[in-house]
């Protein structure tokens, strides 16, 4: 009897005072604290990592440029974010080299959402043909990047801008302009393993050289191209003048592969005998070219 009265006068004090509901309050608190707290951190989390995607800097592309391209292509002094920025393009000979090539002005992009995929969106005011656009689309295990074409060429350099890529440009030392045009032309990449379909067109027009006399060599057209297999196929051509070139090759895995010939128009093998000395070995009257 007398526990049974201490229970009720303990259970009485407790209603009386309210402990038991404050307790169950508190703890209601505690966890709905806690589970603000948890999507504090996660939402702080989701907009940082918004805020890396938004605003990443342009320099991010520019390291992914030069990683890509070996150091060959840079673009230096980049402004802006990956999606809306600004560099200047250079042309280098790759990790080490003293030699590097400069294009006027500043090169500008945009990188917007399309489909499943972006296209890069890129502007330069002395050397493309309005928009250039690349399109790029990932999948499983694949990734698609397709040059859209635009208008009847894409872009023109100047052919010193070759220069920078050291031996064997800047010995020759052209003059000149290099035109890319294409009907359309992508680049697959499978499982690490790359495939190329369309075309695309790299004329030399009007080339001259320091190491000739000649005011101008000629003008020629390397045509890029995918067979049935993927496979990057090259084909070089002399459009016209005194300095004639051919040949062809292949873009694999292991490298380039290309084999051709230079020789002199009838009437200038004087003016081109130093010339055709330095681009291939020398057989009678041609110039052996081969890479890989």
């Amino acid at each position: 009897m007398i526990r049974r009265r201490k229970a009720r006068a303990w259970a009485h004090t407790a209603a009386a005072t309210g402990w038991g509901e404050s307790t169950f309050a508190e703890l209601a608190w505690d966890k709905s604290r806690g589970a603000a707290m948890r999507w504090g951190i996660g939402g702080a989390v989701v907009g940082v990592l918004a805020a890396l995607v938004l605003f990443a800097p342009a320099a991010w592309l520019a390291r992914g440029i030069a990683a890509a391209t070996g150091e060959h292509l840079l673009l230096a002094d980049a402004r802006g974010t990956v999606w809306s920025g600004s560099a200047v393009a250079v042309l280098t000979g790759g990790p080490g080299s003293r030699d590097a090539s400069t294009l006027p002005g500043r090169i500008e992009w945009t990188l917007v959402p399309a489909g499943f995929g972006v296209e890069l969106r890129a502007r330069q005011s002395c050397c493309l043909n309005g928009t250039a656009v690349l399109a790029v689309r990932p999948g499983l295990g694949r990734v698609t990047v397709a040059l859209k074409p635009g208008g009847e060429w894409i872009g023109q350099w100047p052919s010193a801008w070759l220069g920078g890529l050291g031996t064997p440009w800047n010995t020759l030392q052209m003059g000149g302009s290099v035109r890319l045009s294409s009907p359309g032309l992508s680049v697959e990449s499978v499982q690490g393993r790359w495939r190329l379909s369309g075309r695309a067109d790299v004329d030399l027009l009007d080339v001259s050289s320091r190491l000739s006399t000649l005011d101008t060599l000629g003008s020629y057209r390397l045509t890029i191209s995918g067979d049935p297999s993927g496979a990057a196929q090259l084909n070089l051509a002399t459009q016209q003048g005194a300095l004639q070139l051919s040949g062809s090759g292949s873009i694999a895995p292991s490298g380039v592969r290309f084999r051709g010939e230079a020789r002199a128009g009838s009437g200038e093998e004087a003016a081109l005998t130093n010339l055709l000395n330095i681009i291939g070995r020398r057989d009678g009257a041609r110039s052996v070219i081969s890479i890989g």
